[in-house]
């Protein structure tokens, strides 16, 4: 990606005579200043708001269009906040929203170990100490550490991006990777030893060395998962579906039905 060799100064990226400027407007015109554009209420000042995209999510392209239509400087201000918020993307950021990322960033590598910190001690305690445990599973988990079932040992990369609904439960040596999002829906089942991974890495074995990247994987409520499963990143589960012990689940699942095998295919509905 081109960006990814982009200067560290900013003023790098504007045209010759706008450099050293990028941040005030000139005196005596209705040029809109950069920290304006970046911010939520840009707008042009002292100029109607006329031909703005409605409010939502919108592509570049129509951003582009709308700044060409208001001024030449609008949109060259436009394109560089685009290219300031690519820029300035943290490696927590880029791996959370599914893109190529540093695994050894500092601030990934000091998440990681908190997290496999707070597994040795949970996978250390006896089970008279249930009080110690479950303060540990809420510093562990993003979400449903105050209800979810846990047997010791489990392992996981970060914990604060796995979400658990109501009273989820890991039966012993159950693996989480959540370098992406895991969600879990309530009373879901997991047997013993599933792991489930979001983490996948390039096949180009150079840009494997440095960087990898996740999707996440979402499963639904009153699912159970039997011992031995493997779930891949970028899966869905349905609610209510049941997964046979030792399948490799590669695509997606429907709710309420039985499924099973390497790869995981359906196998009949639930009806029950």
């Amino acid at each position: 990606m081109a960006l990814a060799t982009a200067p560290n100064s900013y003023d790098a990226l504007l045209r010759p005579g706008e450099r050293g400027s990028a941040d005030r407007a000139r005196p005596g015109t209705d040029a809109v200043r950069p920290r304006s554009v970046c911010g939520r209420s840009a707008g042009v000042s002292r100029r109607s708001a006329a031909g703005a995209l409605p409010a939502g999510r919108h592509t570049e392209a129509q951003t582009a269009a709308v700044a060409q239509s208001r001024s030449p400087r609008f949109a060259r201000s436009t394109n560089l906040c685009v290219i300031r918020s690519l820029v300035m993307a943290t490696q927590r950021e880029k791996m959370l929203a599914g893109e190529m990322y540093d695994p050894f960033d500092p601030e990934l590598v000091a998440a990681r170990a908190r997290a496999r910190d707070l597994c040795q001690q949970f996978n250390t305690t006896r089970e008279s100490e249930q009080a110690e445990r479950r303060r540990m599973l809420r510093d562990l988990f993003g979400k449903g550490g105050d209800s979810v079932w846990m047997q010791p040992p489990f392992y996981c990369d970060y914990g604060t991006n796995i979400e658990l609904g109501e009273r989820v439960f890991f039966n012993f040596n159950c693996i989480v990777l959540d370098v992406c999002r895991v969600r879990i829906g309530d009373f879901t089942l997991f047997g013993p030893a599933v792991q489930i991974y979001t983490p996948l890495h390039p096949f180009n074995a150079e840009q494997r060395r440095r960087e990898e990247f996740g999707k996440p994987i979402d499963i639904g409520s009153d699912v159970w998962v039997g011992g031995g499963a493997i779930i891949l990143g970028g899966v869905t589960i349905g609610a209510r579906a049941v997964i046979g012990a030792g399948s490799v689940v590669t695509r997606d699942v429907p709710e309420a039905v039985f499924a099973a095998g390497n790869p995981c295919r359906v196998i009949r509905a639930i009806n029950e």
